[in-house]
């Protein structure tokens, strides 16, 4: 079976920054398993996480390229890149699980109430407390049930602060809600209002137009009448006029024919 670089020289570099990372992955988890502190532990998560990244980021150039490659390459060939591509996926997701579980355990331990104590400091406070006193061993207490009190105190005032802005935060939603609504309303009566006032200008347009139809109509009747009063004056019927009482005409005096002197 040949070798990545007797196939190609981009694929050989790949595997061999792919080859890399997983050793480095392998001792970063190794060392994590040593560290105690969860700070430490968080960076180191950090630091593994980007370099799976990166890895991540390598298997696909090797996978375009081993796609690039595939027509010159027979059939064997291709058989055992695509097997190399799984392998290197296969490890990745191994490591991946890995640091999904770290980073679980990492953060049941930040949950707890209080973190478990460190090696040796048990037996310091075993023997700090026997050179004590029975009064310095009632003070203590009694001051750390003090400082407990007044984080309690604290923790409440918090509590309380919180509630009060929420309260007021709903009350000036509340009150935002409803003067949206009483807008709302009012825009649905204007809308109601303009659109009543429309149709009412409507009727006053239609009621216009039909009186000034019988303006005008009359208006042509009086000039109707006007005119055929002219006109009788201009041009009057003497028929017209001798049926009229008081207005006929003095009969014409006869003369006459025959003068006996």
């Amino acid at each position: 079976m040949a070798s990545l670089s007797a196939i190609s020289e981009e694929l050989a570099e790949i595997d061999g920054q792919i080859a890399d990372i997983f050793r480095a992955l392998s001792n970063g988890f190794q060392k994590l398993e040593k560290i105690r502190d969860s700070n430490r532990q968080s960076r180191q998560l950090e630091e593994l996480t980007g370099k799976m990244r990166e890895c991540k980021r390598h298997i696909k150039e090797f996978d375009r390229e081993v796609k690039d490659l595939e027509y010159r390459n027979d059939p064997d060939t291709n058989k055992m890149l695509n097997e190399k591509k799984q392998s290197m996926i296969k490890e990745l997701n191994s490591y991946v699980a890995l640091k999904k579980q770290y980073a679980s355990d990492l953060e049941n331990k930040r949950v707890e109430l209080f973190e478990e104590p460190g090696e040796g400091f048990g037996e310091d406070n075993v023997l700090l407390a026997s050179s004590m006193t029975n009064q310095q061993l009632i003070d203590n207490g009694n001051r750390m049930m003090d400082e407990t009190d007044q984080a309690i105190e604290r923790s409440k005032k918090v509590v309380n602060d919180t509630i009060n802005v929420g309260t007021e935060t709903a009350s000036a939603l509340k009150a935002q809600t409803e003067q949206m609504s009483r807008i709302v309303n009012d825009l649905d009566s204007i809308h109601f209002s303009i659109k009543k006032a429309s149709k009412l200008v409507k009727e006053i347009g239609r009621q216009v137009a039909t009186d000034r139809c019988i303006m005008a109509l009359l208006f042509l009747i009086v000039l109707g009448v006007i005119a055929i009063i002219i006109v009788k004056l201009v041009n009057p019927s003497n028929k017209d006029i001798r049926d009229i009482p008081g207005l006929a005409p003095p009969a014409p005096s006869r003369k006459l024919l025959w003068n006996p002197y």
